[in-house]
């Protein structure tokens, strides 16, 4: 998709403050310093729009960022961040379950996996959750250009039969450095909000260099 308009509209604290436009969302989730701001930048060609924190765990908002008026990502906080107490943790989880469970123009959920290290407990016990609830998923094996592509495949069976992914949950390898697997992605997520007929616009993988 040819991104041409990109703006941070608010870090929501509450249901109260969450956008009242009606257009679709597409949440990401992920451990700290997965990549999740990394990935927006690259996925809307900008470079700073979503701003990565110098301390992990920080985040304790969900980050609304308006996609040319069509559709919203929306940044969850980090999680498995071990400087972050026991009550904090508690606290984000009740905030984000209630989203994400009660969220009606939630269209899917983007579950970030950092493709060099196994999935954790956390990312095993995110995506059990997702799956109970039956919340679409797309996993994104996200610092794929830290891995060498012929050993991508090998990595990706590992985050499959650690998340023991079902029901088909696509698996998008992606980097955003290189942009790899930016156009698979905006083509699933333009599906999953409803606007498959826009996937088409998706520009060539090298225009993804063009920041």
């Amino acid at each position: 998709m040819r991104v041409t308009q990109a703006e941070f509209i608010i870090s929501a604290v509450g249901p109260d403050q969450y956008p009242a436009d009606g257009l679709p969302e597409i949440a990401l989730a992920g451990r700290s310093n997965v990549g999740k701001s990394s990935l927006i930048n690259k996925m809307i060609q900008r470079k700073n729009l979503a701003r990565t924190s110098s301390q992990p765990g920080k985040t304790q908002t969900l980050n609304y960022y308006r996609i040319n008026g069509e559709l919203y990502f929306v940044d969850l906080p980090g999680y498995g961040y071990a400087k972050v107490s026991k009550s904090q943790r508690e606290q984000w989880g009740k905030f984000i379950e209630s989203y994400l469970l009660k969220r009606e123009l939630l269209r899917a959920l983007l579950l970030l996996i950092d493709i060099r290290h196994p999935p954790t407990r956390d990312d095993v016990a995110m995506y059990d959750w997702l799956s109970h609830y039956g919340i679409p998923v797309c996993i994104v094996a996200t610092k794929a250009d830290k891995v060498p592509r012929g050993k991508w495949q090998k990595h990706v069976k590992v985050i499959r039969e650690t998340l023991f992914v079902r029901g088909g949950d696509p698996i998008v390898v992606f980097s955003s450095e290189t942009g790899q697997g930016k156009d698979e992605l905006w083509s699933l997520i333009l599906e999953r909000a409803g606007k498959s007929a826009l996937a088409g616009e998706a520009a060539p993988e090298a225009a993804s260099e063009a920041d």
